[in-house]
């Protein structure tokens, strides 16, 4: 085959998926890490890895039609994205929100194909979801229209086939819905889901786990340059799952959490957001629905409508837990002009590829989302692993079993990085270690 180049690769990549701008910014970020990799392996554009990495194995479409609570008959567009299976099962999220559509699962499934690999664990990748929209109805609503998802869904996934897990929109109370439907269905318990209740399969720590896992990450950015993030000032974006834990996990190592924001704004809390005001907020957003405004009503501090909290001074670590990219080269600017030692990712590709670039060039360390925030996925395997044990462990064996992941992909990106002369670049770090690891399972499976 004619040796071809990156800009060629990824117009073939373009043209092949016209419209789907976010998993092209999903792929470009992964191919111009990896490309000269194949000065050193030829035998993966020889095998043509890239462009079979980029295909999905599997596609599913379906349309979800449901009754609501006046009896009018709904109908939502549902999917399901089986990317790769080279490592393992597929393994990934459904997310519920208007904004779905398969340009962005392409992209979280891209995306997750490389963030499983670097886990340690036995896991290949996908995404799903649907566009519809919980915020509104009734749990008579959504639980309607999950059973209603699942009759379609449940023919195509299976503990040795697809684990899905939940993501924006699907919480606790979706996942129960979505397990139960599933049960009838197949006529079988069977750890199917990862998220579920902790009397029914769950882990513990499952919750907390990508907030955690972010946090650990970034200590460990810090602890490789001599530092902690005990002390530190930390900004966080997001008010929902992710963003609460990380709160709580910086909280737990001595560092000081000073916003927090939703789609509305943010606000700027400077005597840092305790327990107890932690409390208040998991209150606010999990049991009320409320917006991030009112905790600067609650405690009498600054909100910004329509901001997020980049340029907040002060700041030695920035932590991105909203959406896909929320943080843009302007951003990026603020971030650095403060003197921000650290951006880890708790969303997936929160950062935009200028800032990410800006933020690299000046100096700050930058840990992207496929590395930072795996530690959902990763206690997403432990509680497979619990289920297929019929065991369960407790809080600690959990919490250090996520640590030990953690470090684990922190010392793996650490040193592919060194390897290609790259030292502290944990965007090429992350994106080689994975790469290596699933072309290398593509390539001794053969052309399948």
């Amino acid at each position: 085959m004619p040796q071809q180049t990156m800009d060629r690769f990824m117009e073939h990549v373009v043209a092949k998926t016209a419209s789907q701008y976010e998993f092209h910014q999903a792929v470009r970020e992964v191919i111009e890490s990896v490309w000269p990799v194949f000065d050193e392996y030829p035998e993966y554009l020889e095998a043509r890895i890239p462009h079979r990495m980029v295909e999905a194995e599997r596609i599913i479409i379906f349309r979800v039609p449901w009754i609501d609570d006046s009896g009018t008959v709904q109908v939502n567009r549902g999917f399901r994205v089986e990317m790769n299976s080279a490592i393992g099962p597929y393994k990934g999220g459904l997310r519920f929100h208007p904004s779905v559509n398969l340009g962005i699962l392409k992209f979280l499934a891209f995306e997750q194909v490389f963030k499983n690999a670097l886990t340690t664990l036995p896991m290949g990748g996908g995404k799903g979801g649907s566009d519809f929209d919980p915020k509104g109805r009734t749990d008579h609503e959504i639980m309607r229209f999950s059973q209603a998802f699942m009759s379609e869904l449940y023919r195509h996934i299976g503990p040795h086939t697809d684990i899905p897990a939940g993501d924006i929109g699907v919480g606790a109370r979706e996942i129960g819905y979505l397990f139960g439907q599933y049960k009838k269905l197949a006529n079988e318990f069977t750890g199917i889901l990862t998220g579920k209740g902790i009397d029914w399969g769950g882990s513990l720590i499952r919750p907390e786990s990508t907030g955690y896992g972010t946090v650990y990450f970034t200590e460990e950015m810090l602890r490789a340059k001599g530092d902690s993030i005990h002390n530190k000032t930390v900004i966080v974006s997001g008010s929902g799952n992710v963003a609460q834990y990380a709160v709580e996990n910086v909280n737990r190592l001595g560092g000081k959490v000073v916003s927090l924001s939703d789609s509305s704004g943010y606000v700027h809390d400077p005597a840092g957001i305790d327990a107890e005001k932690l409390s208040w907020v998991k209150d606010l957003k999990n049991t009320r629905r409320g917006r991030i405004s009112e905790y600067a009503e609650q405690y009498d501090v600054d909100y910004f409508p329509g901001g997020r909290p980049w340029g907040i001074e002060g700041a030695h670590v920035a932590l991105p837990c909203a959406t896909q990219n929320e943080l843009d080269a302007d951003d990026a600017k603020r971030i650095v002009a403060n003197g921000v030692l650290v951006v880890a990712e708790g969303a997936n590709m929160p950062t935009e590829p200028d800032a990410v670039r800006l933020l690299m060039e000046n100096g700050v360390l930058f840990g992207p989302g496929k590395a930072a925030n795996a530690g959902g996925v990763a206690t997403s395997g432990l509680e497979m692993a619990q289920n297929a044990g019929f065991t369960s462990w407790t809080r600690d064996e959990v919490d250090a079993k996520l640590l030990g992941i953690m470090t684990e992909i922190h010392r793996t990106c650490r040193d592919t990085a060194e390897e290609f002369g790259a030292p502290d670049n944990y965007v090429m770090g992350a994106n080689i270690a994975a790469f290596r690891k699933v072309a290398r399972a593509m390539l001794d499976q053969g052309v399948v």
